[in-house]
C-alpha cells in the first residue's frame, strides 16, 4: 500500500509539472539541445532517465532503477534564480540471495535547488543545499535523512557542453544504523550536431565513504548519442547510453544501460 500510495504521488507530480508548464516558443533545435544539456538552464523540463544495472548483487542479477527528475526553474530576484532539481528513483532490485524475491520501492529522493546568477557569461555556475529523504523500505535504500551541498560548473563553447556536478550528502539521523556519506562527481561532454543529433558521456561516478577498503568507489567509462526533437508541439530529448564500470564495490554491477527521455518546455 505504501509504495502504490508513492507510486501515484509521483504520478500526481509529473502531471502537475506537465500542467503548469507555459506554452513553449519555437525556439530552434539547436539551442534547444544545449539548453537541455545544461542542469542549470532556465527551462522546466521532465527527464525520466532508466537506468539498468547488470550483473548486480551475489546472484548477479538485473536491477533497475527509473529516476523521475522534474525540473523547475524561477527568479528569486533581478540578479538570481533558483533552478530546481528533485530525484525520485524508483528502484527494482534482484534477490541478493537463493530464492529471495524481488524488491520494489522508492530510494532516497534528493532535493537540490542551485542559486546561479541570472547573467550568464563564458562559464556558467551554481551551488546549492541537498536534502536527502528516506527510502520507502530498506531494500532499494537507506531509512535516514540526509543533508549536504551541491556545485555545478559548465562551458558551451561552440557545438560544445561541458562541465561537472558535484555532490556530497551525509545522514543526519543521531544513532541510525544507516549511517551515510556519499560523494557524487558528474562530468558530462556533449558535442552537437545538425539537426538536434548530439554525442556524449556524462558518467556518474561514486565514492561511499562509510564502505570498506575496496569498496568505496564505482567509476563506469563509456558514452551514447542522442537526438532533441518535436512530436508535434512537444519538445522531447532522448538518448542511449552504456556505461561499463571499471571500479565498482565487490556486488555492484559492471554494466549499465542508461535510456532517457526528457520533456521539455521552453518558454
Amino acid at each position: 500500500m505504501e509504495l502504490q500510495m508513492m507510486r501515484w504521488g509521483v504520478a500526481l507530480a509529473i502531471l502537475g509539472l506537465v500542467g503548469a508548464a507555459p506554452a513553449h516558443a519555437q525556439q530552434g533545435t539547436e539551442d534547444l539541445a544545449k539548453a537541455a544539456q545544461n542542469p542549470i538552464a532556465s527551462m522546466i523540463s521532465l527527464p525520466l532517465q532508466n537506468n539498468t544495472n547488470l550483473n548486480f548483487g551475489p546472484e548477479k542479477g538485473t536491477q533497475n532503477v527509473l529516476n523521475v527528475q522534474p525540473v523547475y526553474p524561477f527568479n528569486l530576484s533581478d540578479d538570481m534564480k533558483v533552478i530546481t532539481r528533485t530525484i525520485i528513483p524508483v528502484v527494482s532490485q534482484p534477490g541478493l540471495v537463493p530464492g529471495q524475491d524481488r524488491e520494489s520501492g522508492i530510494g532516497n529522493t534528493t532535493f537540490i535547488p542551485y542559486f546561479t546568477p541570472s547573467e550568464t557569461g563564458k562559464v556558467l555556475w551554481g551551488l546549492a543545499p541537498v536534502l536527502m529523504l528516506p527510502a520507502s523500505n530498506e531494500a532499494v535504500g537507506t531509512k535516514a535523512w540526509g543533508l549536504g551541498a551541491s556545485a555545478v560548473l559548465l562551458a558551451m563553447p561552440g557545438n560544445w557542453v561541458v562541465g561537472s556536478t558535484f555532490t556530497n550528502v551525509t545522514s543526519v539521523n543521531e544513532g541510525s544504523a544507516d549511517k551515510l556519506n556519499l560523494f557524487t562527481w558528474q562530468y558530462f561532454i556533449n558535442y552537437n550536431m545538425p539537426e538536434g543529433w548530439y554525442l556524449t558521456s556524462a558518467p556518474i561516478i561514486t565514492a561511499n565513504w562509510e564502505a570498506t577498503s575496496g569498496n568505496k568507489w564505482t567509476v563506469p567509462f563509456g558514452g551514447g548519442a542522442g537526438r532533441v526533437f518535436r512530436a508535434g508541439k512537444q519538445a522531447i530529448n532522448a538518448n542511449l547510453q552504456a556505461y561499463y564500470n571499471v571500479e565498482r564495490p565487490t556486488y555492484g554491477p559492471n554494466w549499465q544501460i542508461r535510456l532517457q527521455v526528457s520533456f521539455l518546455f521552453p518558454k
